[in-house]
């Protein structure tokens, strides 16, 4: 009993710590979250650092989201899961994913032998990208999966390929074309000349792939930031679209579609099945049908994501 008393201290000295120094909530906010007194929450912030439980990074892997991590890689073949906790007063907030995928990308690019990180956009893989530890690694190769440019010509705020390779020095490569052509035999002309079949060819040798994972309703990404009509997001939801990744729609099964923009579609495909490490970044209720579709459907191999999103998805 001691025990399992000492590990439930723990596990809420962990959890006050994260919100404290990751999602940035006051210890007031911390005390009405955990529904302890101000003190309390003060007590377990100061014992989460007493106990090395958090530094730069959360160290302590708090039982429960241990728990669902190990069920969702169960359940779904992954090769890799990681759930971090959620932030009640913000639950789409992607502070802790972007630090987890963080913590991923700073792993992978340690590494001295020459490795390739390929990268989709996102406000989650952004925040990850900001949050990497600058190393000078010239000999990695850092490779978009994504055409940034919007129908009216402007770049993505989101784009995340040059941004990596600031901070390490890395070659890379960005994917210098529209989201989407004006038609499937543009598209086709486009993707065969030379300098794009080149970046496509150094993001077939990817390591990892990052990816966000997007919703396709009327709050989709890709339609608030302009990749896409509201006409074309319209259609393909009739198609049956329910998420994206890199752009590519699929259905509730996790199908790629066959139709609307994905066959005008500049950005590389997922593999089906996903045999590269291909991991999944997305948090909240909205995104909970297009992560599972993606999983079902073997899009990703991987996930990152927080307790309420895995909640759901296992509940599904």
């Amino acid at each position: 009993m001691a025990v399992e008393n000492e590990k439930s201290r723990l596990d809420d000295a962990a959890r006050a710590g994260w919100l404290y120094f990751i999602a940035g909530h006051t210890q007031d906010e911390i005390a009405k979250m955990l529904q302890v007194s101000r003190a309390s929450a003060q007590r377990l912030v100061s014992l989460c650092l007493a106990e090395r439980l958090i530094t730069f990074r959360l160290e302590h892997p708090i039982a429960a989201c241990m728990e669902l991590a190990a069920r969702l890689k169960a359940r779904f073949d992954l090769s890799h899961c990681e759930v971090v906790p959620a932030d009640p007063a913000a639950p789409q907030a992607t502070a802790g994913i972007a630090e987890r995928c963080a913590n991923l990308l700073d792993s992978t690019l340690r590494s001295e032998t020459p490795v390739i990180v390929a990268l989709g956009t996102g406000r989650a893989v952004r925040a990850a990208v900001e949050r990497v530890t600058p190393i000078d690694r010239p000999n990695h190769q850092i490779v978009s999966l994504v055409g940034n440019i919007s129908a009216d010509g402007s770049a993505s705020f989101y784009d995340t390929v040059g941004r990596l390779a600031d901070r390490t020095g890395a070659r890379h490569y960005p994917m210098p074309l529209p989201f989407l052509m004006s038609s499937e035999d543009e598209r086709n002309k486009m993707v065969r000349i030379e300098p794009i079949a080149k970046v496509k060819a150094v993001a077939a040798k990817a390591d990892l792939r990052l990816v966000g994972i997007g919703q396709m309703d009327q709050k989709a990404q890709i339609h608030i930031d302009g990749f896409v009509t509201r006409d074309e997001l319209f259609e393909m939801m009739r198609q049956g679209a329910i998420g994206e990744i890199t752009g590519w729609a699929y259905d509730s099964k996790g199908r790629l579609l066959k139709a609307g923009t994905n066959k005008r579609l500049t950005s590389i495909p997922p593999e089906v099945p996903a045999k590269t490490t291909t991991i999944g970044a997305a948090v909240g209720a909205a995104k909970v049908p297009a992560i599972a579709a993606a999983l079902n459907g073997h899009l990703i191999n991987g996930l990152i994501t927080d307790e309420a999103t895995a909640r759901a998805i296992l509940e599904r």
